[in-house]
């Protein structure tokens, strides 16, 4: 039996201009995107019958259901004829615009091409191929740039990935009032979809306080309708604004999550204990930014 262990981090998108619509309904977009150290965990097993069990914080009923997106990676990626169990320890919220969902699906993905590689005796995974960037990206738009996990920018519908490695690994504290939103009732509320796209990226940045403020000068399209659907997320705004020590307020994805970006980590933990404190329905994280580099699947038990 073998076993795989895979960190699926949270999707920030730092910026998301909405630069234009498809025939199909697609919206194209425009986003600068980073990963934290803060997201859920899968576990891989040669073993089993198709069998999914949901742990965690976040655990609910529902995501142990095979319309979960992590059965969809199964299917496109794994052998009907093997044994597999697949565990999911859930410490993101459902619906919350940081990509839970893509990344666990992604996670799995890259479990997988782990797990099958050690099954075969094949030492190392192969690498991804064409035909898997065209199966990823009709699991889910986000989840080809949670393959990635590593700040880039994202382009098209999602399949134009352009990585950014000079991105600093700010510390950040990530907020959600515990309310999902609709992503289509989001979209349905956008005024204008043709939109500018992001600023020219400067062939450098002299510091991390520059690239801040190139971040800063940037937008989410999404926030204002996002905000009319679900006003918490002005709250949520105003309590990360109102820490002296928050160099940037922004929602993420078609939220309800919103990111504070802060000098130091230090400074990040004091701010997610003095919302936390305030408000304690809310789900109020600390950490960095790059957490990507945790999301290598790891080996984690072979026997015969």
């Amino acid at each position: 039996m073998t076993k795989v262990r895979v960190f699926a981090p949270a999707k920030i998108n730092l910026s998301l201009h909405i630069t234009g619509q498809l025939n199909n309904g697609y919206h194209l977009i425009d986003s600068l995107v980073a990963f934290a150290d803060i997201g859920d965990w899968i576990t891989l097993t040669e073993h089993g019958l198709r069998e999914l069990s949901v742990t965690g914080p976040e655990a609910v009923p529902d995501l142990s259901s095979d319309t979960n997106i992590m059965w969809h990676a199964a299917q496109k990626f794994w052998s009907p004829d093997r044994p597999l169990s697949m565990g999911l320890e859930k410490h993101l919220p459902m619906a919350s615009g940081i990509g839970g969902g893509s990344a666990d699906a992604a996670a799995t993905y890259r479990g997988l091409l782990l797990l099958r590689a050690a099954v075969e005796g094949a030492g190392t995974p192969r690498d991804p191929t064409p035909a898997d960037a065209r199966d990823l990206l009709a699991i889910g738009a986000d989840v080809p740039m949670c393959v990635l996990s590593d700040p880039a920018r994202i382009q098209g519908i999602g399949e134009q990935i352009t990585p950014v490695p000079e991105l600093f690994p700010y510390a950040i504290v990530l907020v959600n009032p515990r309310v999902q939103v609709s992503t289509p009732a989001v979209f349905s509320k956008l005024a204008i979809k043709d939109n500018p796209g992001l600023d020219p990226w400067p062939d450098r940045f002299e510091d991390r306080d520059a690239a801040l403020a190139w971040i800063a000068a940037q937008r989410n399209d999404l926030q204002v309708p996002a905000i009319a659907n679900c006003p918490d997320i002005a709250d949520v705004l105003s309590a990360l604004k109102r820490i002296e020590t928050c160099r940037l307020a922004r929602m993420s994805g078609s939220g309800a999550t919103c990111f504070g970006i802060f000098e130091r980590v230090h400074l990040a933990q004091a701010a997610a204990e003095a919302i936390r404190a305030a408000y304690p329905d809310w789900w109020v994280r600390s950490g960095r930014l790059n957490g990507g580099k945790q999301a290598v699947p790891q080996l984690i038990r072979s026997t015969t």
